[in-house]
């Protein structure tokens, strides 16, 4: 009895390689890949952020309309030097109750600040200042009030004037409303919630010496907090994906046999 093996020369169609999920082995690496690019980005932008910034709440509407009571904001922890005019700043001083508070910075040392002008506006150094963050149709303030402020010093005003205890209200205290700049803990940049926004700054001060600050890094880590979502949530989603676009992975059936390919079998 002998046994006719199978043709050597049958022809096969050569198959992708497949991982054992069903999906194809370059497609499961740039999966991988998307996953941990987007964990560093995630990540380092937290860590940097937390290296860099300091959540604080909001704790009165005293910088309405510019920042809600209750927002949760993001500080970046600067040296009171760095500050400059239209900065919007957290700070403790003893003089203020010794507790972590929220104003614009309007004026800095050797600034004398005046309200109000012929044209019902903030002066600073006799000049009118446009204040934009202000709610529209209000006075800059209730009541009329000079100050000068002292060397290496800040003075403080809240944006909604008529209900914010600021520098006004300490005109008669040893700093005359002023605060230091080491009062400092730091400069909102931005506010995390209840939505995320960039605070600008007022160009009303730019042309005055030392001009505005110019923001910290908050965008590009909030743009790479975001982007490391996208990849880490695509990276997860292509193996289901691919699954489900490919069959739910079922093993294909079997090939059926051509005559001149069976086993002759002869007795």
């Amino acid at each position: 009895m002998s046994v006719t093996p199978p043709t050597s020369h049958t022809a096969r169609t050569p198959r992708t390689p497949r991982t054992k999920d069903g999906h194809g082995r370059l497609g499961s690496v740039l999966s991988g890949l998307a996953v941990a690019v987007g964990c560093v980005l995630f990540l380092g932008g937290f860590i940097v952020g937390a290296v860099l910034y300091q959540p604080y709440t909001v704790p009165s509407d005293s910088m309405t309309p510019t920042l809600a009571v209750g927002s949760k904001v993001l500080a970046e922890r600067v040296d009171g030097a760095d500050v400059k005019r239209g900065d919007v700043v957290v700070f403790t001083d003893p003089l203020w109750g010794n507790v972590p508070m929220v104003k614009r910075v309007v004026g800095v040392g050797g600034d004398t600040i005046a309200c109000c002008g012929p044209d019902g506006r903030l002066t600073l150094n006799g000049k009118p200042v446009e204040e934009p963050y202000l709610q529209a149709g209000k006075v800059p303030s209730g009541e009329e009030f000079t100050a000068t402020v002292a060397e290496g010093s800040l003075f403080l005003l809240g944006d909604e004037r008529h209900n914010s205890l600021d520098s006004r209200a300490h005109l008669k205290d040893a700093g005359h409303g002023s605060v230091p700049r080491s009062a400092v803990l730091g400069r909102v940049d931005a506010v995390a919630w209840p939505s995320q926004s960039v605070l600008e700054r007022p160009a009303g001060f730019a042309a005055l010496p030392g001009g505005i600050s110019r923001p910290g890094p908050v965008v590009p880590l909030f743009t790479a907090i975001g982007a490391g979502c996208v990849l880490i949530l695509a990276g997860a989603a292509y193996g289901p994906v691919a699954r489900r676009l490919g069959g739910g992975g079922r093993k294909p059936a079997p090939p059926k046999a051509r005559a001149g390919e069976r086993n002759a079998v002869n007795a």
